[in-house]
């Protein structure tokens, strides 16, 4: 059976094809990432605040703000720009020949600069010092791993997802941080931008600038091997009502 050109949904397709709202779609990635990174730290200090040392009930608060904000941001900024959010995403997006090469320096410039205002925006909220540099250890075979195994996991559910249509999207991307949180050795950053961003925060969520090329290294290799395993899980071609190839 002769199979089909992987192409992004029809409303994505059309925003990938106009050059003219190459604007809206990078302006979509930076606030998108502003949202989420704000997020994810500012939720950190609050939780840290509230839950006077107890760093169970801290990263309970953490995890459920940060699978939220993901489902809400995924939702609404997912038929604009794809929503990615992650340099990994973009990347792998590129390889499957869902985003245009061309395109991809944008992005990344959009989730750094984006995310790393929304870091910045989160100790202003809180009365903090905003530049800051992390002090937090994050390091190790142990962690290096867990990063590997989210990110592998990330591409991998969403490339399934998305054979789904793309309203599985954002929960099932909400859903899965959400869990790798906790399974995790690591905290499942899973994104070379919002490690980077973290490295800017001596807070719940930081980790020292030292640890993030291991990290980032780390996410790497997850990615690579997620979107090779998903182009062999998920061939592209004509699709049953629930993914799988007719």
């Amino acid at each position: 059976m002769r199979q089909r050109e992987r192409l992004p949904p029809p409303g994505l397709r059309r925003n990938m094809a106009d050059p003219a709202l190459l604007s809206r779609r990078l302006a979509a990635e930076a606030l998108g990432s502003f949202f989420l990174f704000a997020c994810v730290i500012g939720s950190g200090i609050m939780a840290a605040m509230l839950a006077r040392g107890n760093d169970a009930i801290a990263l309970l608060g953490n995890t459920a703000a940060t699978g939220a904000m993901l489902f809400v941001l995924i939702s609404v900024l997912g038929p604009i720009s794809g929503a990615h959010m992650n340099p990994a995403v973009t990347l792998v997006a590129a390889v499957r020949g869902e985003l245009s090469a061309r395109d991809v320096p944008g992005y990344l410039a959009a989730q750094f600069s984006g995310g790393i205002l929304g870091a910045w925006a989160a100790h202003l909220m809180f009365a903090l010092p905003i530049l800051q540099v992390s002090e937090k250890a994050r390091h190790g075979a142990g962690q290096w791993a867990g990063e590997a195994i989210a990110t592998f996991g990330l591409i991998l559910i969403i490339a399934g997802a998305s054979r789904l249509g793309p309203r599985r999207v954002p929960a099932a991307v909400a859903l899965y941080i959400t869990a790798a949180y906790w399974f995790t050795s690591s905290t499942s950053f899973a994104n070379p931008a919002i490690t980077v961003a973290r490295s800017l925060s001596d807070t719940f969520a930081g980790i020292a600038p030292r640890d993030v090329p291991g990290f980032v290294a780390a996410q790497g290799l997850g990615a690579g091997l997620g979107v090779a395993f998903a182009g062999w899980l998920f061939p592209t071609g004509p699709r049953g009502p629930i993914g799988r190839d007719a």
